[in-house]
């Protein structure tokens, strides 16, 4: 590794469950707007958990960028520094992906390779349960938000980042082209194609009818006769 102070960049969440995807989301748009030297890594995180922590030890700064359940009015920012982040991570999860990223956090301590600088930029996320669903309204308003709250922390730390030209192109998303915003959001079919919550057009469906449904189980034909050691 070298001597150069290292920083990670990271989106945690999961993409198809609509705002629990902000992390990944809020990383992305960094990528997409901004550039760094080599000692900065942004990173797709997903729900990998513990797999990240070899990324994270070799971390001296660390910036988490994920969908928070703060307590608060949704779509509502909050930058938590330091010593609180993993406390903010399980106070109440969002999804298993932050019991996950505890446990890399508090292993990466273990080893004596915790991170100098941590900063969690959470948004209180509005939808969560819409399986296939993209980021909701209040959580797209707040990416850019959210990036310019990283990029100003890491200025303090002397970390520089420059703003592209142009935007970097859908194929050259953290992410992949495959679920690129845009591109998820145009190809996803419409709510009365594929419900996002448990259809119900399913579950009552007649198709689902059989000819022939087993008589209930008779508790008394399963005894068994315990003064001859379990022989019937």
């Amino acid at each position: 590794m070298t001597d150069k102070t290292q920083t990670l960049i990271l989106g945690i969440g999961n993409v198809l469950w609509a705002d629990e995807g902000f992390g990944v989301r809020a990383a992305d748009e960094l990528h997409r707007h901004y550039e760094f030297d080599d000692s900065v890594t942004v990173m797709d995180g997903g729900t990998q958990g513990m797999y990240l922590l070899q990324h994270v030890e070799q971390a001296d700064n660390l910036v988490i960028f994920d969908a928070i359940d703060y307590g608060l009015e949704p779509g509502t920012l909050k930058l938590i520094k330091g010593a609180d982040v993993p406390s903010y991570l399980g106070a109440k999860k969002v999804s298993l992906h932050q019991t996950g990223f505890q446990e890399v956090l508090a292993s990466a301590e273990m080893l004596g390779r915790y991170p100098d600088e941590l900063l969690l930029v959470g948004v209180q996320p509005v939808q969560i349960e819409d399986f296939g669903g993209s980021l909701s309204r209040l959580m797209k308003q707040q990416l850019t938000p959210a990036v310019e709250a990283a990029v100003s922390w890491l200025d303090q730390l002397g970390v520089k980042a420059s703003r592209r030209a142009e935007p970097l192109s859908e194929t050259e998303s953290i992410v992949g082209a495959e679920i690129d915003l845009a591109r998820y959001e145009s190809l996803r079919p419409s709510e009365a194609e594929a419900c996002r919550v448990g259809d119900e057009r399913v579950l009552k469906s007649d198709a689902f009818d059989v000819a022939y449904r087993p008589a209930p189980l008779d508790p008394g034909a399963m005894a068994v006769d315990v003064d001859h050691r379990g022989k019937y």
